[in-house]
This record gives structure tokens, C-alpha cells and sequence, in this order.
């Protein structure tokens, strides 16, 4: 007997000698060339890259994974402790492997494939995920299990617990693109993780184990099951109490997505942010390196932006007439043919519809959801037929009595509803043709508070703002002015509003611009020319003071680099972008001195430095050493003047009578001081407002991607004038008018507007005109003082 357990001891420790010696072998013969686990003690995970706005609300982020990565001291212990209890319970006593865990999946999988089961179980523990996670593939092989055994006693070796755990609850997926715990819960339950309740914890928790398998929505059922069934171990290991599992296994399954368009959707100014970055640091950095960036963006600003600028298209979209419905389908089936059609991305407010029915005074409508809806007459009366003509005109159909002069059962289309109308009741849509943008901007930084590039940018990313070339029309002409004003003349100086005829060269056409009205308005001062935007005065004015300085100015401003020397430039016959044309009515706005438009303040790397900032400026007084306290510290100033103040605030004044008594009456909000020009480009193919209050400047620009006429007598003052009313009306609702600044050594005088001489306050004409020092008013009884009408120059009949 003795015999027998001695040789039982030599067999037992010979066997395990053998077996030792195979695991070094192993080791040996398999770790030689792993992967070099150190790099997880500086572990810099991708993380997603956020945009906030100037209050600090998050309107864009960019990720490839979708990671915000939280240190291990900020996670909270009820959550580390859900994922042990889940994950790994013997995390905390394991060397890297849990032999009782190997043991366990080795016997289930022998079972599985003697019983022809499908599946294999896993014994990892965290220690073994993070190796595979992190230094291999996810290769369901022996020598892949054998490495991540390796890997997983080294790394506990080289690494304390608490930083496995931070690695691995910052990097394991959690289906939906979300990488880490942070990101999960902020995408599935739009909470921070200290705010998370049982049932949420407990699903998060039940994800890694298979994403797809445990989908919400898809797969419900099996994620019911799986959440409730990590309550129960929550509940074993005494993390909750017993009332606290019964009401976590009633709740069900609610998703809180975080989107960012909940706080503002400013999807045109985040791409322009988004194109900026990738250009400057590339777009892995972009994607990857968790970049925090402080935008101009002000939310009230951007919402207002976009409400105005879609309604002013539709209005206009609307005159054009009703183009008819998207399809048709047979009511037989509606049901099922609708759910088939994808509906166009415009707006989440705007619903794909069939007809039902048509009643006299309205007509019944279905959704994919089976639910309807009603659309009353009153709001169908708009949708006259749209009639394209030989000509390429367009006109209107008959008016509309009936809902059945638009609609007919079956027809496919898209509806909204608004604000104010009855529950079921919705608004025929239709997808506008034309185009526009509004850009809003602090004139004295240049940064740009809002920017809307499109009706949608789900339907065109393209941003007409920032991008679209665009001639400017007439609100170019405050720049000829401006020329001029810096040459000498003043606002009442007189020119000749009258036929002209100019030949750019020998045997070249005669040129004759005309005014819109198709007629002239003879002798005026350059107040009354620019107030009514007259045509040939503008050209007769360039002619006189040449195109050179006229060239400058336009460059000084950012509005054209190069502008050609020719008399139709001043008529706005080239392009710019309405950013640009924005900032350089802001530098009138500002007295005349020289902004650019930017959007981004500054950029912080994801460790809280400053990578990128706009504002340059230095401080040298702030490193006084030893401090002084007879003056505070201030920050260089970089203003660069422009333009002449005086001259600039000319310009202003008759801006100001613009929005009074010129083209942008339609265009001024009431019980504001505002300053603003229209434009309307030749056969009224692009139409502008830009104007100006003391801290705001607003440009807005609509016109076809593809240029074509919007129609005789559609103006910037008519189709854009309104936009732009609409948007400052709001904005500035709850500001007291404020008076633009007056540079020093201005002189104010009370004139006629239309003599240019002095004039009593009893004159229904008399206004308070701006002169430099050394000018005064047109002498009384004369109308041709400081004039231009009777200038014998050659070209000018």
C-alpha cells in the first residue's frame, strides 16, 4: 500500500513537473514576440470631438467611435461594481486568469459538442478582455486564447487593478458606435453616469457580453431577459435591495438618445467648422483625438436663422404655384405601399402623407402609422397650379375652390403641421426650388453668431453662405458712394440722373444702363441716388471719380480681391460669398475699421490645452515684473482702419434712410435703428438684404443653385427685405434702440434731402445731414453746386 502512494506521489509529481514545464514551454514559446503590453500604462483611446456653442451647449460632435473617456476615480462605485458582478466577480483575487472559470467553459463546450449545441463559452476574465481588446484580434482560435493567457498575467503584473478596470470600462463596445461606459449612457439614455438608475445600469451592463443580441428595440425580449437577469445578480451580491430589484424588472426599456439637435441644429456652421479642422490638423485628429472647440455659435441667434430663412423660401416658393404630388398609389393597398417609400430628408417636422378621401372643405389624409389627419381649404388656397409657359415664364391656375382642384385620392404628399392649428389638422408642403442663406455677425470681432447655408442640409450640404458665389446686385453701391465720400464729396453733393451712354472702346456696343423703374429721376443729391438705389447715378458717379478708387475700397473690405475696372462692377455684376459681403457691411458698421468672419474662438486638445485660438493678442504689461499699480494691464490692439470714420458714418446715415424712405422699407424692424441696403442682381436671378444695428450685422441672400430669373420685380427688397426683418425683429426684441457711434470732429446740419440746402424743420424733406469739418450744404438757391451734371466728360451724353 505504501508502495502504491509513493508511486501515486512520484506519477502526481512528475505529471505536474511535465505540466509546469509545458506552461513555460508555452510561454517561452508564445511570448517571445506579443505585442508590448507597457503601451496600456499611456492608453490614449479615440475619443469624439465636440463643438459648443458661445453658451457651452453641444452642437456637433466627430468620432470614428463614439468614446468620452472617464478617469477611474470619476466612475461611480455602484457602476464599477454592476460590471464586476456581470463580468468578472473574482476580479479582484485572480491572477489575470480565472482557472476556475477556464475549468467551468472548458466543460460546457466539451458538453456543447457532444450534444451538438451550438456556441462556445467563454472563461475570460476583464484582465483577458483588455488583452484582446487591446493587443489582439478577436480570432476565436487556441493560439489566440493562449496569447491573451499570456498577455493577461503580465499585464496584471505590470498594471494595478484600478487601471485595468478604467482601461476596460472606457474601451469595450456597447453597440451603436459607442465606445466606453461614458459614451453609452449618454447615447442610450442621454444621462451622465452618476444619474443612472438600476434598470439603466444593469442593461448598460448586459451589453458586452453580445451588443446586437440585446438591441432595445430589435431584440427586446432577449434584452429584457438579459437586463433582468443582471438585477438579479445586482441583487445576490446585496448592491440593491429587494424593492429596489422588483421596481427595476417592472421598468421597461426606455431609450433617451442624446442628440445634439435637441440643444440647436446648426448643421451648416458645424461643416464649416468641421472643413476648418480637417484642413488644419488633419482628420484623424479631427476623428480620434478628442478636440474640445469653443465656437462663435450663439443658439438663439441660429434657431432664429433658420426659422426665418425657411419661411422666407417657402413664402416664395409658395407664389410660384403647387408643382403637384410626389407620387400616386392605389388606396387598395396604401398601407403597404407607403411604408415603402423612403421620405425625403427636409425637415423632422414634415410627415409623408396619402389622400383618402377629399371633402369640400378638406381632405383626409393617412400616415405610415395609420394614424390621419385633416387639411382645411383655407390652408390648400396657396396651391394654385404651377403653369410653366413656352416662353419659360411661369404663371398660376385658377384659384381655389375646392380641395379638389389640388389633391386626389392616392395622391403621395408631404404635409406639416404648425403651430396654432387644430390637433388634426396639417399644411400641404412641397420641396422649394430656390435657395438662400442668412448669416448673422458681432461687426466689431467678426464672429459669426449664426449661419444658415440652405432650406436643409440633410438635402444639400452645399453652404451658400460661405460657399455660393453670388452676384451682389445694387448692395454693392454703398461702396461706389464710399469712394467717393473718401474723395471729397458728401451726401447732398448733386449728380444728374438722366440717360447714359458709355463705349468701352472703339467699335465696341454702347452700353445704357437703366433704372429699374425704366425711367429717371433728374438732379439729386447722393443721398436721395443711394436711398432710392437709382442705376445710372451709381455708373455716372463712378465714371467721374474712376474705377481705381472704387477697386481699393472693394479690396480694403474683402469683398472682391479683384474687382475689373469696369463701369457694370459697380452695378454688383461680379460674385462674392454673402460671408464675406456680411463682414464688409459690418466694417461699415464698426466705423471702418478691418474684422474678418471667423467661427472658431479656440481649440482645446482633449488634456485642456490650447492648441488654437483666434483672438492673438498679447499682453505685455501683464508681465510686469515687479507689478505696478499705476495703469491695468491691456491687451494689444490689432484694429487696422480702413476707410475714413466720417466717410464711413456717412455711408451709415444714408443707410439709415434706406430702411426709411428707399428700397428697405419692407426690410426695417419697427422701433429699431437699423441700417441696410437691398441688391438685386441683373434679371433678378440673386436677391440680397444686408444691413446693420450698433452690435449686429445680418446678411441674407436667396436666388436657384442653378441661376435663373426669379421674376420681374422679385427685388431684395421684396423677397429678402422680409427675411431679414423677421430675423431682427426677434433678435433684438428685447434691446433699446441704440445710435450708431459718431466719430469725433462730425458736423450735423438740417437740410433738404433732395436740394442738399439748409433747410427748416417744418420741410416735410428736412433731415439732419452728417458733413465733414469742412463741408457744408448745397448754397441756397442753387442746384448745381459741387455737382456733377454739368461735368463735360468724354463718354458721357
Amino acid at each position: 500500500m505504501t508502495s502504491w502512494i509513493k508511486n501515486l506521489f512520484y506519477f502526481l509529481l512528475i505529471a505536474g513537473l511535465c505540466a509546469a514545464l509545458s506552461i513555460l514551454a508555452l510561454f517561452y514559446f508564445f511570448g517571445h514576440d506579443l505585442p508590448d503590453y507597457t503601451q496600456l500604462k499611456k492608453y490614449d483611446p479615440p475619443v469624439l470631438t465636440r463643438l459648443f456653442s458661445k453658451e457651452g451647449d453641444v452642437f456637433a460632435e466627430y468620432a470614428i467611435e463614439k468614446r468620452i473617456f472617464v478617469p477611474i476615480e470619476s466612475l461611480p462605485d455602484h457602476v464599477i461594481k454592476t460590471f464586476l458582478v456581470v463580468e468578472d466577480e473574482h476580479f479582484y483575487s485572480h491572477f489575470g486568469l480565472s482557472i476556475l472559470g477556464i475549468f467551468r467553459a472548458s466543460f460546457n463546450n466539451i458538453k456543447n459538442k457532444l450534444t451538438g449545441q451550438k456556441g462556445l463559452m467563454g472563461g475570460s476574465t476583464i484582465t483577458q478582455q483588455v488583452a484582446k481588446n487591446f493587443l489582439l484580434t478577436s480570432d476565436r482560435t487556441l493560439l489566440r486564447k493562449i496569447k491573451e493567457a499570456i498577455l493577461s498575467i503580465r499585464i496584471e503584473r505590470a498594471l494595478s487593478k484600478s487601471k485595468i478596470l478604467e482601461l476596460y470600462l472606457n474601451e469595450i463596445y456597447f453597440g451603436a458606435s459607442n465606445y466606453g461606459i461614458a459614451a453609452a449612457a449618454l447615447n442610450y439614455f442621454d444621462k451622465p453616469l452618476n444619474q443612472l438608475s438600476v434598470a439603466e445600469t444593469a442593461y448598460l451592463a448586459a451589453l458586452p457580453k453580445a451588443p446586437n443580441n440585446y438591441h432595445p428595440i430589435r431584440n427586446k425580449e432577449a434584452a429584457l431577459a438579459r437586463r433582468n437577469w443582471v438585477i438579479g445578480r445586482m441583487y445576490e451580491e446585496n448592491l440593491i435591495t429587494a424593492d429596489q430589484a422588483r421596481s427595476a424588472i417592472q421598468e421597461d426599456i426606455v431609450l433617451r438618445q442624446h442628440k445634439t439637435k435637441d440643444i440647436i441644429d446648426a448643421k451648416f456652421f458645424a461643416e464649416d467648422v468641421r472643413r476648418f479642422i480637417a484642413n488644419k490638423y488633419g482628420t484623424q485628429t479631427l476623428y480620434e483625438e478628442g478636440l474640445v472647440v469653443h465656437t462663435t455659435l450663439n443658439s438663439f441667434y441660429q434657431r432664429l436663422a433658420d426659422e426665418a430663412l425657411r419661411n422666407g423660401i417657402i413664402k416664395f416658393d409658395r407664389k410660384k404655384g403647387w408643382r403637384g404630388p410626389i407620387g400616386s398609389l392605389s388606396l387598395k393597398t396604401w398601407v403597404h405601399s407607403l411604408a415603402k417609400i423612403d421620405t425625403p430628408i427636409y425637415l423632422d417636422t414634415w410627415r409623408l402623407a396619402v389622400v383618402l378621401d377629399i371633402k369640400p372643405d378638406h381632405a383626409i389624409i393617412g400616415f405610415k402609422d395609420q394614424t390621419s389627419g385633416t387639411i382645411p381649404l383655407h390652408l390648400l388656397k396657396w396651391a394654385r397650379k404651377h403653369i410653366r409657359l413656352k416662353n419659360g415664364k411661369t404663371a398660376l391656375g385658377k384659384e381655389i375652390t375646392s380641395p379638389h382642384d389640388v389633391l386626389t385620392p392616392g395622391d403621395v404628399i408631404l404635409v406639416s403641421k404648425e403651430g396654432g392649428l387644430e390637433t388634426d389638422h396639417y399644411q400641404l408642403q412641397q420641396t422649394p426650388e430656390i435657395e438662400g442663406a442668412l448669416v448673422a455677425m458681432d461687426p466689431h470681432t467678426g464672429k459669426v453668431l449664426a449661419m444658415s447655408g440652405g432650406f436643409s442640409f440633410d438635402r444639400s450640404q452645399f453652404n451658400r453662405a460661405s460657399q455660393a458665389l453670388r452676384q451682389t446686385g445694387s448692395a454693392f453701391k454703398p461702396f461706389t458712394y464710399l469712394a467717393a465720400f473718401e474723395k471729397g464729396y458728401s451726401p447732398t453733393s448733386l449728380i444728374l440722373d438722366a440717360p447714359f451712354v458709355y463705349e468701352s472702346a472703339p467699335g465696341q456696343p454702347l452700353w445704357t444702363p437703366q433704372n429699374i423703374e425704366k425711367r429717371f429721376f433728374g438732379i439729386n443729391t447722393l443721398r436721395a441716388a443711394l436711398e432710392r438705389s437709382m442705376n445710372t447715378t451709381v455708373v455716372r458717379l463712378a465714371h467721374a471719380i474712376g474705377m481705381k478708387q472704387i477697386i481699393s475700397v472693394a479690396r480694403r473690405f474683402g469683398i472682391y480681391e479683384n474687382l475689373p475696372p469696369y463701369l457694370s462692377a459697380v452695378l454688383g455684376s461680379e460674385a462674392t460669398t454673402l460671408l464675406q459681403f456680411t463682414a464688409a457691411y459690418g466694417m461699415l458698421a464698426n466705423g471702418g475699421y478691418h474684422i474678418r468672419p471667423y467661427l472658431i474662438e479656440h481649440i482645446q486638445n482633449r488634456h485642456g490645452k490650447t492648441i488654437y485660438r483666434q483672438d492673438n493678442r498679447t499682453c505685455p504689461s501683464c508681465d510686469l515684473t515687479p507689478p505696478t499699480t499705476d495703469f491695468a494691464p491691456t491687451l494689444d490692439s490689432k484694429k487696422v482702419t480702413i476707410a475714413d470714420p466720417i466717410s464711413t458714418y456717412q455711408i451709415v446715415s444714408i443707410l439709415e434712410g434706406v430702411g426709411v424712405r428707399g428700397t428697405g422699407r419692407r426690410a426695417k424692424p419697427k422701433d429699431q435703428i437699423i441700417a441696410l441696403k437691398t441688391g438685386t442682381s441683373n434679371d433678378y436671378k440673386d436677391v440680397w438684404t444686408l444691413g446693420f444695428s450698433k452690435d449686429l450685422v445680418v446678411g441674407v441672400y436667396l436666388g436657384y443653385d442653378h441661376p435663373r430669373s426669379l421674376g420681374r420685380f422679385n427685388t431684395g427688397g421684396s423677397v429678402a427685405g422680409p427675411i431679414f426683418k423677421e430675423f431682427m425683429e426677434k433678435a433684438l426684441a428685447a434691446q433699446q434702440p441704440q445710435p450708431f457711434k459718431v466719430p469725433p470732429q462730425t458736423k450735423f446740419m438740417r437740410i433738404n434731402r433732395l436740394t442738399g440746402q439748409r433747410a427748416e424743420a417744418t420741410d416735410k424733406n428736412s433731415i439732419i445731414e452728417v458733413f465733414k469739418p469742412h463741408q457744408n450744404p448745397n448754397p441756397s438757391g442753387s442746384t448745381s453746386s459741387s455737382s456733377l451734371s454739368n461735368s463735360a466728360v468724354s463718354g458721357i451724353y
